[in-house]
């Protein structure tokens, strides 16, 4: 009796450990074949690692000749462009013998469109130096009642010959800045053209006001023809124009207000705008009082 209840239990012992050892095999198997899998997705991701860094390497290399190409393009025109209108102002002044009226007009036509591509060209470079980094931020104080009568002057002739009063509201009370006055310059005179050049009758008025306690608003508001709500968010995008019949009697790059975005974050703010299609527009930039940690003896 003892012998069969032996011998049952060693039967069922072996029945056990059969069972166990196939378990483990099944598991090994399964194991085995997860370990293969992800070894094929590893390698597959590998690859994929592989071809995105082969793009960007692409793409890099791809921006780089861009800006090359802008940069190489726009010092080539400057120079042509620089004797066009030397010639057109030797032309004007008449030293080479008087001119009649329609040869002024002739001439004033040529000039305005050499300042026009000009001014493009200019846009270009700036464009090929952001994106190549080279641009560089020079920090200094100056009163904003001295940035106000510079752009004041800058703009005199223009608005002397149109039916848009150009105002500048004088900044009372507010502090220097500590900035690149150079690039706010360049931005606001960006928003002025713009203004201008979309605005048949009434004012543009030019602005500043504290933020906040450490920031300062720039805000050029005109009465012009005004933008849509829904093309706001892609105005600032590199080569965006508006369509509109008085945009198509007027050249651009459509890099302008890109141009004044980059600028301001480099200065550390920001752009935006507000406007109704027939009311007209404000453009604004807010920057930081102090671009940087200014000195002991200027606080």
């Amino acid at each position: 009796m003892t012998d069969n209840n032996t011998r049952e239990t060693d039967e069922g012992s072996s029945g056990v450990e059969i069972e166990t050892r196939r378990e483990l095999e099944r598991l090994r198997a399964e194991t085995d074949s997860l370990r293969a899998e992800l070894d094929e997705t590893n390698q597959g991701v590998l690859a994929l690692y592989a071809e995105l860094e082969d793009q960007a390497d692409q793409l890099r290399e791809a921006s780089d000749l861009k800006s090359r190409f802008l940069s190489y393009m726009s010092h080539e025109f400057r120079t042509p462009l620089g004797s066009i209108l030397s010639i057109a102002s030797l032309l004007s002044d008449e030293l080479d013998g008087p001119l009649g009226a329609e040869q002024h007009k002739q001439v004033a036509f040529i000039s305005t469109a050499a300042r026009e591509l000009s001014d493009m060209v200019d846009d270009l470079l700036d464009l090929a130096k952001i994106e190549a980094g080279r641009i560089s931020i020079s920090p200094a104080w100056f009163d904003m009642l001295d940035l106000f009568s510079a752009l004041r002057g800058m703009f005199r002739p223009i608005v002397d010959t149109s039916a848009v009063d150009l105002i500048f509201e004088e900044p009372v009370g507010l502090p220097r800045l500590y900035t690149d006055d150079q690039k706010l310059a360049q931005i606001l005179r960006n928003f002025i053209s713009n203004s201008l050049k979309f605005t048949q009758r009434g004012e543009v008025r030019v602005s500043a006001r504290l933020e906040s306690e450490d920031s300062i608003r720039f805000a050029v508001t005109d009465t012009g023809i005004g933008i849509p709500q829904e093309l706001h968010g892609a105005l600032f995008e590199d080569f965006i124009q508006v369509d509109s019949p008085l945009q198509k009697r007027l050249r651009g790059t459509g890099l302008g207000l890109s141009l004044c975005k980059r600028f301001a974050e480099l200065l550390g703010g920001r752009v935006g705008v507000e406007s109704e299609p027939g009311v007209g527009s404000t453009f604004f930039v807010v920057i930081p009082l102090a671009l940087a940690q200014e000195p002991a003896d200027e606080a």
